[in-house]
């Protein structure tokens, strides 16, 4: 188990249950950038991952 599973079990138990969008995603993520400007890439990152998981030429 990586650390990070930690926070998304979390996640999961806490918020599991609601329904967002991914606007509403995206706005916090920029929060938190803001406020953590040194996870500016690792949350780049993840938003792109998120963004082409559908991508045919990435298989």
């Amino acid at each position: 188990m990586y650390f990070t599973d930690r926070g998304i079990e979390e996640l999961e138990n806490r918020r599991g249950e609601e329904e967002v969008t991914l606007g509403w995603v995206a706005e916090h993520l920029r929060t938190f950038v803001d406020l953590n400007p040194d996870f500016e890439v690792p949350v780049e990152r993840l938003a792109t991952w998120l963004a082409r998981l559908d991508d045919e030429d990435d298989e």
